[in-house]
């Protein structure tokens, strides 16, 4: 019966062995994809900040502001491989109570790479034929790299560099810095006027998580305003302000990122550590069990070697 037994025990080990080996690698890549149902909201604040109010039809200033950004995933839109989440962004003066600018988003893209892909009624303020691509930018890559990444402004409609910055730690986690500077951009004209165009610029800051590719933290310093055309000086300020995400945004959202990172802890360190021990074992007990031992010899040849030869008559 143990004869039986052992060769089964280190099969199992074997096959645990395998597993813990691959599991890392190919079973984690396979698992590990940015979730079809996400709802998450962050805010910014800012002081001091100044945007052209269209009640009072007129540039306004030292005001405290507001952002609200609200993502929601559509599971319905989603599949294996491409996750369909709207964003919705609200900003608000907080001084004298009125509304600053609403924004939404609709965008479709890869739940590994973090890459756009244009399906699934992706649009920018319900306008679907602006063409997203690059990294979407809420999210970064599955184990994101300390380099360049192309990630999409939803002002330019377009991807722009975000440069890696090195690292600091965003509530006890270790995060990349990453920087899109985009100096004074001409996008075009504001309905406000028709022969002063409008100039875009932003130095937008991201720390993200490495491991799982999510944004912790956000400091956006943009500006917003037109230009006369024949001396180039600025004329009308539309925004301009330095927001920042508030420490319960941060707190609420590192507390999400550090349930992740658990999860893919468990799938990626433990479980392998687990069955790879347990794989040893056993390999070990069924190598064992599989061995003859010395007392399972055939007793009559035992008995035949210990009897002398009986004499043949002569």
């Amino acid at each position: 019966m143990r004869r039986h037994v052992g060769p089964i025990l280190a099969g199992l080990g074997t096959s645990l062995i395998v597993l813990a080996v691959v599991q890392p690698a190919y079973i984690v890549g396979q698992v590990v994809r940015f979730p079809l149902s996400e709802y998450e909201t962050a805010t910014l604040t800012g002081t001091g900040m100044s945007y052209f109010s269209a009640t009072k039809v007129a540039t306004v200033t030292g005001v405290n502001v507001r952002a609200t950004y609200t993502i929601k995933g559509d599971p319905a839109a989603g599949s294996s491989s491409t996750a369909v989440w709207n964003e919705f962004s609200y900003v608000y003066d907080t001084t004298n109570h009125q509304p600053v600018q609403m924004t939404t988003r609709r965008f479709a893209f890869d739940r590994k790479t973090a890459e756009l892909v244009n399906c699934c009624g992706a649009s920018i303020n319900h306008n679907s034929h602006v063409k997203q691509s690059g990294v979407v930018g809420y999210v970064f890559p599955i184990n994101t790299r300390p380099k360049t990444y192309q990630v999409f402004d939803t002002t330019l409609n377009r991807p722009v560099p975000f440069t890696y910055d090195g690292t600091a730690t965003v509530g006890g986690v270790k995060t990349y810095k990453f920087v899109e500077d985009v100096p004074p951009t001409k996008i075009g004209f504001s309905p406000l006027s028709s022969t002063q165009p409008e100039y875009y610029q932003i130095h937008l800051v991201y720390w993200v998580d490495p491991v799982i590719g999510a944004l912790l933290n956000v400091n956006e310093d943009q500006t917003l305003f037109l230009r006369d055309p024949a001396t180039g000086a600025r004329t009308t300020v539309l925004f301009d302000g330095d927001l920042q995400a508030t420490p319960a945004s941060v707190q609420e959202i590192v507390k999400l990122d550090s349930d992740g990172r658990s999860k893919l802890t468990l799938l990626s360190t433990t479980l392998p550590i687990v069955n790879g021990i347990a794989g040893a074992l056993a390999l070990i007990a069924g190598i064992l069990l599989a061995r003859r031992p010395r007392a399972d010899v055939p007793l009559a040849v035992s008995e035949a070697a210990a009897t002398p030869a009986a004499a043949t008559p002569e």
